[in-house]
């Protein structure tokens, strides 16, 4: 129900117009300035928060370091053992990056539901590259050493559906705590080898190059765009970066995104216009213009024009300026055959002068 309600909850109008126009570490200010203040709740109510805004469509937790399938409140961890036993607040920053302070401690973007056991493999490590992993989870998550160029310590890495999403948790957290983060980088090994002492670019050189890849190489789902609504609708702050992917990129030069490819190619692809081409008349005395006349039943139905009579411009007939070399016919009919003439004239009025001796120019072309 929740799910089906908060697809209708779109950002605010004008939520974003401070960060118009801006690039680069202004731009992540501005929307530090948009998005904190947010309405903290308690860490107890993460357990209740998740009911809105990570049940799958068949009612279960939205789990993404496990397939298994938890009941809301049912599966709560309590004690496990094996995978699968009941799941857990995952902090995807860890805590003991800044000291389980408030109220990142409770921040729903950065706060998922996943498996106790995983959750508990996963530690307070970095995420990472994996290519050899010491353990590998039931759905595929893999902790070990880091493979990505530039660390080497041991890392978790999620599957690859999820790579973005926790990429732009990182740079949602990187934003809305832009006034403290750089006090973040003494607290513990694990956050020293992500975070830099500073609040831009926040994130170290490997680290933030992996997160704009994750970024790029698995888009924003729908999945998130609900889970961001659903947050709006609890703290009152939205992930910009859910919101306009290609921030990314403009605050911190990676994770280049092409804006999104259309669904669909368009439907009856015709030519419902003609447009017809010619090198002007020469000679000591040039035409003042031309008249184009068009048949759809053959070049002989098309009438010669009389000297001293203007045709005026119809769906049949068009009067083109010397110069323009150019006429188009419109609204015509798809696969029919339309046969034109070109006759360069003199004047004006009572005094216009076609001519209409020798070879007069013809062109026949099919609408598509």
């Amino acid at each position: 129900m929740f799910f089906i309600a908060s697809s209708a909850i779109a950002q605010p109008i004008n939520y974003y117009d401070a960060a118009q126009g801006k690039t680069g570490e202004a731009l992540k200010t501005a929307l530090h300035n948009i998005i904190k203040g947010h309405t903290a709740v308690s860490y107890d109510y993460i357990w209740t928060a998740f009911q809105t805004t990570d049940k799958r469509a068949d009612g279960k937790v939205w789990d993404i370091y496990s397939n298994c399938n938890f009941d809301f409140g049912i599966n709560q961890c309590g004690n496990y053992t094996n995978e699968c036993d009941c799941y857990n607040r995952e902090h995807s920053v860890p805590g003991s990056w800044y000291s389980d302070g408030a109220p990142m401690n409770s921040d729903i973007f950065h706060l998922i539901p996943t498996d106790g056991k995983v959750n508990n493999i996963r530690s307070n490590y970095p995420y990472g590259k994996v290519d050899n992993p010491s353990t590998t989870t039931l759905n595929g998550s893999k902790l070990g050493s880091c493979s990505w160029p530039g660390y080497s310590g041991t890392v978790f890495e999620p599957v690859d559906e999820y790579k973005g999403d926790i990429a732009r948790i990182y740079f949602y957290m990187a934003t809305r705590y832009e006034d403290v983060i750089s006090g973040w980088y003494n607290n513990s090994p694990q956050a020293d080898a992500a975070l830099q002492n500073n609040s831009f670019p926040v994130f170290e050189n490997w680290f933030l190059e992996m997160l704009g890849e994750w970024h790029v190489n698995d888009p924003v789902s729908q999945k998130e765009i609900d889970r961001n609504n659903a947050v709006y609708a609890i703290q009152q702050n939205r992930n910009p970066f859910v919101d306009h992917p290609e921030w990314v990129y403009d605050v911190w030069s990676v994770g280049f995104m092409l804006q999104p490819e259309p669904d669909q190619h368009v439907t009856n692809f015709s030519a419902h216009t003609i447009t017809l081409q010619w090198c002007d008349a020469q000679g000591p005395v040039l035409p003042d213009g031309y008249l184009i006349r068009m048949s759809n039943t053959g070049f002989e139905n098309i009438m010669t024009p009389q000297d001293g009579t203007t045709i005026t411009d119809d769906f049949w007939n068009k009067n083109v300026s010397y110069g323009a070399q150019k006429a188009t016919f419109g609204e015509l009919t798809p696969g029919t055959l339309y046969y034109f003439k070109i006759f360069s004239y003199s004047g004006n009025g009572n005094d216009i002068d076609y001519k209409t001796d020798g070879e007069i120019q013809q062109v026949s072309i099919k609408a598509r």
